[in-house]
């Protein structure tokens, strides 16, 4: 049993006496329940608000302002701010002028009190040190200020095709083809030998016509405001939109793959944000008949017809070697027939033949090899021997 003190008997009588007062002993009930249940309510706030402010800062951990864990950064210059990008505005001592705001198509973003400001290539620190250089003096007297980028929108890279990894990839700075392919996870087993980047082509903006230009000058009290001045930020964003309900148009660039892997660097074309890398599976050819391995291959470059019959295992007793067809589809379609003479060839007494994408080589039948033959294992000779003619 436990025992209680004089002064704890006295203290609990005290506590029932003003409970039983204060009306009923539920009452004492209900308080006892609540200060019991504050503790873990307290502890729950601190837990989200815990997990709210790690889930707002990207991977769980404070990065460099401007910049986040998910995008690849670029050692070699800083990140510039472009089209798109979702930025945030942090002013100490001001939350009505802290905010999230995304970049408009014609660089500017809205910020409160300060009205319209041109971020498009300029980097976070470099916005940050001109908002609070605006501030400073009539709004605040040291202003601090941090832009953090939180949407990545302007530096996106798309890869698709015979790669392991495709997607779409953040990348600071400007990546080459070969930097792609290795975020990608490198090549497919299936790659082709060329890869093609579609690039958007940069339009340019229709200069005024010469009545309205006129009829502008007389509608404003001075000069004409050039594009690059902040102050013509309305004109920028017309100009921006009017190019925006333009049909876009692309150009198409061709890199070899093969070339780039063999130590040929020309070919690690830059690019630039929007690019869109396709990498085909590779082309195949075909080889059928007469021949020991039958089948589908794929295509290098530079495949001629003696290296197609080797990777078939070469051709059978019973084969018509000069009697072999090559079925080739042209430009428009259209089916041909290539007489070869897969013997000579072989032989090197004839031209090698080039094999291009699609071809079906055939290697028909001998019927006089398949009569010997034949009448050969009805003899019961397994083997022959061949007498080689002088």
């Amino acid at each position: 049993m436990i025992e209680h003190t004089d002064m704890e008997r006295r203290l609990t009588g005290s506590a029932l006496r003003s409970l039983w007062s204060a009306g009923s002993v539920l009452r004492g009930a209900v308080v006892i329940l609540i200060l019991a249940g504050c503790p873990g309510q307290i502890v729950a706030q601190k837990v989200q608000r815990s997990s709210e402010q790690t889930a707002s800062q990207p991977g769980g951990k404070t990065s460099n302002p401007g910049r986040s864990s998910s995008v690849l950064v670029s050692t070699d210059e800083d990140y510039h701010i472009g089209v798109g990008d979702v930025i945030e505005v942090q002013v100490e001592d001001m939350p009505e002028a802290s905010k999230s705001i995304r970049v408009t198509a014609a660089g500017m973003f809205l910020m409160p009190i300060l009205g319209r400001m041109k971020a498009q290539g300029k980097t976070p620190e470099n916005l940050a040190q001109e908002i609070a250089d605006r501030l400073r003096g009539d709004y605040l007297k040291d202003p601090k200020v941090s832009v953090v980028v939180r949407d990545y929108n302007s530096r996106s890279f798309f890869i698709q095709g015979a790669v392991r990894s495709p997607g779409v990839f953040q990348i600071e700075g400007r990546p080459s083809l070969l930097t792609l392919i290795t975020l990608a996870g490198g090549l497919a087993d299936n790659h082709g030998a060329v890869s093609f980047i579609i690039r958007r082509a940069k339009q340019q903006q229709q200069p005024i016509g010469a009545d309205q230009g006129k009829a502008d000058r007389d509608s404003t009290a001075g000069p004409l405001l050039t594009p690059g001045q902040t102050a013509a930020s309305g004109g920028e964003e017309a100009a921006a939109s009017s190019i925006e309900d333009e049909e876009p148009k692309y150009e198409l660039l061709r890199v070899n793959i093969n070339s780039l892997l063999r130590g040929n660097f020309n070919n690690n074309a830059l690019l630039q944000p929007g690019d869109i890398v396709n990498i085909p599976p590779s082309d195949v050819f075909y080889v059928a008949g007469e021949v020991k391995a039958p089948g589908s291959f794929s295509l290098k470059e530079g495949t001629t017809l003696r290296q197609a019959i080797s990777l078939a295992q070469g051709t059978n007793y019973n084969a018509a070697t000069e009697r072999a067809i090559i079925f080739r589809d042209d430009a428009n379609g259209t089916r041909q027939e290539i007489p070869v003479d897969i013997g000579a060839v072989m032989k090197g007494k004839k031209e090698d033949v080039r094999i291009i994408a699609n071809d079906i080589i055939i290697v028909p039948n001998s019927r006089m090899k398949s009569l010997g033959g034949a009448l050969i294992r009805a003899f019961g000779l397994s083997t022959v021997t061949r007498v080689p003619v002088p």
